[in-house]
């Protein structure tokens, strides 16, 4: 294992947006047993480090291959485009306009008389809209053009609010249920 291997390279995956989570889950635990550091008890203290970052390699290589957004932002960092979760770039006004009101949504959620009801309506809404960019990335990475890069990235931005607003909903779902 070298710790600069591309993630997809390591689970011997193909690099690509759709995984079967359950075989990364499984070639996960095969390398963890290869790499982890007990093995190396008795080893040296050069191999007992290395064992150290390659298991944290892994970990991190599963980490980010698990979650869709940053297997979406990881595609964009192999294909030379570095998305920060603060990234910036031009993004869709209309797109911004609806974020506006999703989050005066979610703010006038607890005046609501079913908090509950509108947080889970709320949600549906963002779970939809989350669905469709992830779609349009896989379309526009697929077309391998610099064009589609551009749309995969825009997508990707997108989805870097919404998955933020998701996050929030949630919060305001756990306030509700702690009364």
């Amino acid at each position: 294992m070298q710790l600069d291997q591309n993630f997809f390279v390591l689970f011997d995956l193909a690099e690509s947006f759709h995984l079967d989570l359950h075989q990364l889950s499984e070639r996960y635990r095969n390398l963890q047993k290869e790499v982890h550091p007990d093995r190396y008890a008795h080893a040296s203290e050069r191999e007992q480090m290395l064992a150290v970052q390659y298991a944290a390699h892994l970990n991190e290589a599963l980490n980010t291959l698990k979650v869709p957004l940053k297997r979406a932002q990881y595609l964009l960092k192999l294909r030379g485009r570095e998305l920060s979760p603060e990234a910036g770039g031009p993004i869709d006004p209309l797109f911004l306009m609806q974020q506006m009101e999703l989050r005066e949504r979610l703010e006038a959620a607890s005046q609501h008389p079913d908090p509950e009801s509108e947080l889970e309506q709320l949600q549906a809404e963002v779970e939809g809209s989350w669905d469709d960019l992830l779609n349009q990335f896989v379309q526009a990475l697929e077309s391998d053009s610099e064009q589609g890069l551009d749309q995969a990235t825009e997508s990707v931005r997108k989805l870097q609010f919404l998955d933020k607003l998701l996050h929030e909903i949630e919060q305001a779902e756990d306030q509700l249920t702690d009364y």
